[in-house]
């Protein structure tokens, strides 16, 4: 059996946890999330502790910690949330939120405006820095990367939008 999946999860005091039929329902003070559990794990919760196991022996043994993993998630998303920080680096490269639209002036001829999804909260502590967060880690990051996408970090001078702990290394540039 995995090695995570053998590492129980801890409810945390401030979350409900409601399990029915495969699925399991996790709400907080961040949030409300959702997930159905894989038909091959089963889940038994002892108090305020959850654990993982196979079904039967033969099946997908990793499949146990993946769930394990995705769960303990949705308990740290509900109790404290997930934040990503990025730094907007260039000349002239600023971003503003504007009602639920992100507006970002990049160095294009036009603005690139970001619809801020449902349940993700975004700021804007200064003109250079964004600051995702939200109750659900994989949304959290899937928003991060989209914004990060529209001009990620260039080898040369290292203008673009990049992760505040993300370190680029730097090409020389060609000699004569």
């Amino acid at each position: 059996m995995s090695r995570i999946a053998k590492t129980p999860v801890e409810i945390p005091s401030d979350v409900k946890v409601d399990i029915k039929d495969g699925h399991i329902k996790v709400k907080g003070p961040k949030g409300e999330m959702e997930r159905m559990i894989h038909p091959t794990v089963m889940m038994s919760q002892d108090g305020s502790i959850l654990s993982f196991s196979m079904k039967k022996e033969g099946d997908k043994m990793a499949m146990a910690g993946t769930m394990r993993s995705l769960v303990h998630n949705m308990m740290i998303g509900a109790s404290k949330g997930f934040v990503k920080k990025l730094t907007l680096v260039g000349v002239g490269y600023r971003a503003q939120v504007k009602g639920k639209v992100l507006d970002l002036t990049l160095g294009f001829s036009h603005p690139v405006e970001h619809a801020i999804p449902e349940h993700i909260l975004i700021e804007t502590p200064s003109q250079t820095e964004v600051v995702i967060s939200g109750p659900d880690k994989q949304r959290v990051g899937q928003v991060a990367a989209e914004i990060r996408a529209y001009r990620p970090p260039e080898p040369y001078k290292g203008k673009g939008v990049r992760y505040s702990d993300e370190q680029i290394s730097l090409k020389e540039a060609k000699k004569k």
